[in-house]
């Protein structure tokens, strides 16, 4: 029997000797917190796991890209390219941010179509590659691309933890990278993001946007939790310049996410296991295509992602049923209603674009829940019931055709 994959990754036992201490002693604000405060030791963590100088935890991924954006000191209205293929939040961020989404097209390996990328890229002050369900898009294009131009990216990294590109940690690539602990990624915490650099100025910008009042910003440090001077210098300059979005993470949510750290190596080839193995089942299927991923790319997935071939807009639909009927729910993305991961669902937009490529993407794209801690048995009876499903649909159509 096929596991409920809707259950998120369970808190570590660990982790509950910490929340305890922090409920008994109600210390849960960052910045009133003894010395080495689990918000200020979990960004030491990140940033050492990742391989970067700063690392700045907030509410959410959502909070992460605003502050990104905010931090690049991008002018109100600067437009702002990213993919068609993302989720409503990101969008959002850059609305919130005071800017405007610039959408270009995805192909059908839910990709960045470079040509469309290339056409928009100098109407635009700014990037963000969604690496959408955790796709990565031709980074070596795009940044060449950008760098020519000296357009900042910031990379929208909440599906990629783990993921790498000619084995550079995705979220490293960029400018700026941004994660997120929603209960339904690699590291749950219900809510969190965090966002990383190298830049001092760019973290102390952040910092201080996200809530550092007064000399809070003082609790950060550089690098393995060193006073450095570029950091120091470069929070003196924005001290009292820059409003405040108390957009801080809780001593209680990094209490959470610390003991997952050392798990993500485990839980990212545990991923690509089970979503290698039915991927490779259910391409046998003439109406499931997987999209191979690109080249330089080692992928940590935690879901499944398949076109379907062949198939009318009702046969779509009945897939859908027959799976969910062997207890696998299927997402089509274009086809649910008011799915946020749809461009045309965005009505916030200030500009609506024509994607014709991308909505026909999003016509035919499935979307499945593959956790880390499924078995390999758990993944053949979900390629099967998958397989299942597609020839429930269409193998007697065929039969009656030939």
């Amino acid at each position: 029997m096929i596991p409920n994959m809707h259950d998120a990754e369970a808190i570590p036992a660990e982790a509950r000797d910490t929340i305890d201490a922090l409920l008994s002693s109600g210390d849960l604000f960052r910045y009133t917190a003894p010395e080495n405060a689990p918000v200020s030791l979990l960004e030491a963590e990140f940033a050492e796991l990742m391989g970067v100088k700063y690392a700045l935890a907030v509410s959410s991924c959502s909070a992460a890209l605003f502050l990104s954006l905010k931090a690049l000191g991008l002018p109100r209205d600067a437009r702002v390219l990213l993919p068609g293929f993302t989720f409503a939040a990101v969008p959002s961020s850059v609305v919130h941010a005071d800017c405007v989404p610039v959408l270009c097209e995805v192909g059908q390996n839910y990709r960045v179509d470079m040509a469309d990328f290339a056409a928009k890229l100098d109407s635009v002050q700014a990037v963000i590659i969604s690496h959408m369900r955790g796709h990565t898009s031709d980074m070596d294009a795009i940044m060449a691309l950008c760098d020519a131009r000296n357009i900042p990216v910031i990379e929208d990294a909440a599906h990629s933890l783990g993921t790498t590109w000619h084995g550079q940690k995705i979220g490293t690539i960029g400018k700026i990278g941004c994660f997120s602990f929603q209960s339904y990624k690699l590291v749950n915490a219900g809510e969190g993001g965090i966002l990383i650099t190298n830049d001092a100025d760019v973290v102390a910008r952040a910092v201080i946007l996200s809530g550092a009042y007064e000399h809070n910003w003082k609790k950060h440090k550089g690098p393995r939790g060193e006073n450095a001077p570029d950091l120091e210098q470069a929070f003196a300059r924005w001290q009292n310049k820059l409003p405040l979005y108390n957009l801080r993470m809780s001593n209680l949510s990094a209490a959470v996410i610390r003991p997952q750290l050392p798990r993500v190596a485990q839980r990212v080839a545990d991923g690509r296991r089970n979503h290698d193995h039915v991927a490779a089942l259910i391409n046998q299927s003439p109406w499931i295509s997987v999209p191979e991923k690109l080249g330089p790319e080692d992928r940590a997935p935690d879901s499944l992602q398949f076109n379907l071939v062949d198939m009318s807009d009702d046969e779509v639909r009945a897939f859908a049923a027959a799976a969910e009927a062997r207890g696998v729910k299927v997402q089509v993305f274009g086809m649910h209603t008011d799915n946020a991961r749809a461009y045309w669902n965005w009505q916030f937009l200030p500009e609506m674009p024509e994607l014709p490529q991308t909505r026909a993407m999003l016509m035919r794209a499935c979307d499945t829940r593959l956790p880390a801690r499924l078995t390999v048995e758990d993944c053949t009876e979900v390629a099967e019931a998958l397989l299942e499903a597609a020839s429930d649909v269409m193998e007697p159509v065929r039969a009656y055709g030939t």
